[in-house]
C-alpha cells in the first residue's frame, strides 16, 4: 500500500506503508544511530514525534522485547529507507515490521531519507503528516499540520502511581519525566531502592520518603510546559538532597534555577554524539536525545558552572550546581544501545549521596 510523508513546507515523499495505516500528525525528527532502533522507538523522549532513522537498513536484527526501553513504544510514527524482512539474530523474536503492526505504529519505507534529513538539517525540525490517503488534498492536509500542536505529552508518558525497585543501598527517588528502563536498572545494578513518582508528586510527598538522594529522568516535549513539576523540582534543589539529573530533568532543574531553555534548530538524536568534560578535558561519545538545549547565557554563574559541552555545536552538555552535590547532564549515560562511556556518572551520583550521609 502507498504511503505519503506531508510536511508543514509543503514537500511530499511516497513511499510504501509499514505497521499501522493510521494517519498521524506529529513532529518529524531524525536519528543516526546505526543500531538501537528498537530502544530508540520505545523511548518515551519520542512521544509525539516521527523518527526518520538516517541508516539506510532497519530490521536486520529483529525484535527483543528485553531490549525495550518502556512497556511500548512511544513514537507517532516510524520513517525509513528500508525494512528488513527476515531478521538474522539468535536473539530475535519478531521482525520489526510485525512489531509496528502489533503496537499500531504507523510507518513508511521507501523514501529518500537523506534528502528528508537534509532538508531537516537545513529548515529545522518541523511537523509532518504520515497517510495512506491517495486522494489526499494537499492545501487540507497542509492546513490541519500546520495547526497541530504537541501539548503536554510529560503527563502521557509518566507512570500513574508510585512504584518501588527493591535495593539494600540508597533510597533514589526517582521523578518519571518519561524515564527509560536503564535509568532504573543502572541505579538497581548498584544496589539502590528506586522509588518512582509521577511527574508533578509534590516535593513534599517525596520527601517524606526520605530519600538519599533524587533522579530527574528523560522525557518528551517542551520543558517550559512543566510548571508544577519545575517548582517541586526547586522545593528539592533547597533542600539539599543530592540530585543528579539527565536530559529533560536537566533542562528543568536549570528553568527552577532562573535560567533559560530553547529550541535547537533540529536537536541531537542519535548513538554518536562528542561531548567535553570541562574539568578533565577527556571528550566522551554519547547517546543523544533532545529537541531543547539549556542557553548558556542565561546560566547564572553563582549558581551553577557549565560542565560538559557538546564538541560539535559547544551548546551546554551539563551543569554542576555550586556548593551542592547537584549534577546534570543533557546526554545519556545509560545508553542503551549505545556507547556506555558515560556510565561512570551514576558512580558519581552514588558518591554523592555517600559524601552526603
Amino acid at each position: 500500500m502507498k504511503a505519503f510523508l506531508i510536511l508543514e513546507d509543503g514537500n511530499v515523499f511516497e513511499g510504501k506503508s509499514i505497521g499501522s495505516t493510521e494517519e498521524i500528525i506529529s513532529e518529524i525528527v531524525f536519528n543516526t544511530s546505526m543500531t538501537g532502533y528498537l530502544e530508540v522507538l520505545t523511548d518515551p523522549s519520542y512521544a509525539g514525534q516521527s523518527v526518520c532513522m538516517t541508516y539506510p537498513l532497519i530490521g536486520n536484527y529483529g525484535v527483543c522485547f528485553d531490549d525495550m526501553e518502556a512497556e511500548k513504544p512511544w513514537q507517532s510514527g516510524f520513517i525509513v529507507r528500508e525494512i528488513a524482512k527476515r531478521p538474522s539474530n539468535f536473539r530475535s523474536e519478531e521482525s520489526i515490521g510485525k512489531f509496528l503492526q502489533d503496537y499500531n505504529i504507523t510507518g513508511i519505507e521507501g523514501i529518500d531519507t537523506r534528502a528528508l534529513t537534509k532538508i531537516l538539517r537545513e529548515k529545522g525540525t518541523m511537523r509532518g503528516m504520515i497517510t495512506t490517503n491517495e486522494n489526499y488534498y494537499k492545501n487540507e492536509c497542509l492546513e490541519r499540520i500546520r495547526a497541530w500542536k504537541m501539548g503536554h505529552v510529560v503527563l502521557d508518558v509518566t507512570c500513574k502511581e508510585k512504584k518501588v525497585y527493591p535495593g539494600d543501598g540508597f533510597k533514589v527517588a526517582l521523578i518519571d519525566l518519561g524515564v527509560k528502563k536503564n535509568i532504573i536498572n543502572s541505579l538497581t545494578q548498584r544496589g539502590c531502592q528506586v522509588t518512582v513518582y509521577p511527574a508533578e508528586t509534590s516535593a513534599e510527598e517525596i520527601m517524606k520518603d526520605e530519600p538519599d538522594g533524587i533522579m530527574l529522568t528523560n522525557g518528551p516535549g517542551d520543558p517550559k510546559d512543566n510548571v508544577k513539576t519545575i517548582a517541586e523540582i526547586k522545593k528539592l534543589f533547597d533542600a539539599d538532597i543530592p540530585i543528579f539529573a539527565i536530559c529533560l530533568g536537566h533542562q528543568l532543574l536549570a528553568l527552577a534555577n532562573g535560567a533559560d531553555t530553547e529550541k535547537m534548530k533540529y536537536g541531537h538524536r542519535g548513538a554518536n554524539h562528542p561531548v567535553k568534560d570541562l574539568k578533565t578535558g577527556k571528550v566522551y561519545i554519547s547517546t543523544q536525545n533532545h529537541g531543547y538545549m539549556v542557553k548558556e547565557d542565561s546560566v547564572d554563574r553563582d549558581i551553577a558552572e557549565v560542565s560538559f559541552i557538546n564538541v560539535n555545536d559547544k551548546t551546554v552538555e551539563g551543569l554542576h550546581y555550586l556548593g551542592k552535590n547537584v549534577q546534570t547532564v543533557q546526554f545519556h549515560p545509560e545508553a542503551c544501545a549505545g556507547p556506555l562511556d558515560t556510565g561512570y556518572m551514576f558512580d558519581e551520583f552514588i558518591n554523592m549521596m555517600e559524601v552526603s550521609k
